[in-house]
């Protein structure tokens, strides 16, 4: 596995399931403009990753034209559960920096499960990706796009019901796809 081929491979994911599927509403515009930085991290330590994610919240920072960063992660916490702690460590780095109300971390995860859910239930796959990754993006621009979207409060909910409609087998068929064809 190389980093081509894991940009690839969620480049794919971003493609098929964020905007194919309009997850997020937002994620189109941004990457027609090339305002999305999709980087891999090789870490196999949680001090590595925080390292590197303190590095890419410096780059958004000294670069006004980059509105979000896919920071990949795929040798370091595969455990969802790890995983999920480790978000309380990034929000204490945001803190640290002073980039609280700055930026904001989104996360993803192959295994990924919201609280009160089966490890099989399709509303999971909302949130699924090929690899642990973190999505850093800009408060400021999110403010501004929702301000231009209605009903915005209403997208995880669609969301949901549309995984729930696809069904488990058809989510598992398109992240699976998006690993395969790799170019």
């Amino acid at each position: 596995m190389n980093e081509s081929d894991i940009i690839s491979a969620t480049r794919n994911w971003v493609d098929t399931v964020v905007v194919g599927l309009n997850f997020c509403p937002f994620a189109k515009r941004e990457l027609a403009k090339g305002s999305v930085r999709f980087t891999v991290c090789e870490a196999t330590n949680e001090e590595f990753l925080l390292q590197y994610l303190q590095q890419e919240l410096q780059r958004l920072d000294n670069e006004p034209d980059l509105e979000a960063t896919l920071l990949i992660h795929p040798y370091a916490l595969g455990d969802f559960i790890r995983y999920n702690e480790f978000l309380e460590e990034v929000n204490g780095l945001l803190a640290v920096m002073e980039l609280e109300g700055v930026y904001q971390v989104a996360s993803f995860h192959p295994h990924y499960q919201f609280a009160g859910t089966g490890p099989d239930d399709a509303e999971n796959y909302t949130n699924r990706s090929p690899y642990p990754m973190l999505h850093l993006l800009r408060e400021a621009s999110l403010e501004v796009a929702i301000e231009h979207y209605p009903n915005v409060d209403d997208i995880p909910d669609r969301n949901i019901e549309l995984t729930r409609k696809l069904g488990v087998q058809k989510m598992r068929a398109l992240l699976a796809s998006c690993l395969e064809n790799r170019s």
